[in-house]
């Protein structure tokens, strides 16, 4: 994300975004009309030229990750004044990745898709998505059928108990 450019975003009809991601993978990504909308908006206001970086730095180059990081640090500052659940939390670009996928998840969407999303090499590594979903797994609970039994300690039978001391 860091390093597009102008010509990678198409913001006429199918508007997308064409990036290289891990492994040199080239990777098209849809982009949604609110998107779209700010982008046209951050072009005009730049001034387009083909060969420009989309996202500049202060002195006009790519922006490094620790540019990014340093921004978003920005960002997050400013929101824990308005939502002070952020003032313990760790916010990295990385968590914000996740924090997507877990409500595209929430939001029903199948993980072979969440997978593509995100360009994982496997819909296996989007597994980890799911074991982290308390909400899913209490749902999941909730339509379980409890085992028929009486509440209290078990007792096992003379049987069991002999059958046990003769291994």
């Amino acid at each position: 994300m860091t390093a597009l450019r102008h010509e990678d975003v198409w913001l006429g009809t199918g508007p997308h975004v064409r990036c290289c991601g891990k492994g040199r993978k080239e990777r098209c990504t849809p982009l949604a009309k609110s998107t779209v909308a700010v982008l046209k908006a951050w072009i005009r206001e730049q001034g387009r030229e083909d060969s420009k970086t989309l996202f500049p730095s202060v002195r006009g180059g790519a922006l490094s990750a620790a540019g990014v990081q340093h921004m978003l640090a920005r960002h997050v500052l400013q929101a824990r004044k308005a939502c002070p659940t952020l003032q313990n939390k760790r916010v990295s670009p990385h968590v914000l990745r996740h924090s997507s996928a877990m409500e595209l998840l929430q939001a029903g969407v199948d993980r072979a898709v969440i997978a593509l999303w995100l360009g994982h090499e496997s819909v296996e590594t989007t597994q980890i998505y799911l074991d982290a979903d308390l909400a899913l797994k209490e749902q999941i609970l909730t339509k379980a059928k409890p085992i028929k039994g009486k509440p209290g300690r078990y007792q096992p039978d003379d049987e069991l108990l002999t059958f046990l001391k003769s291994l």
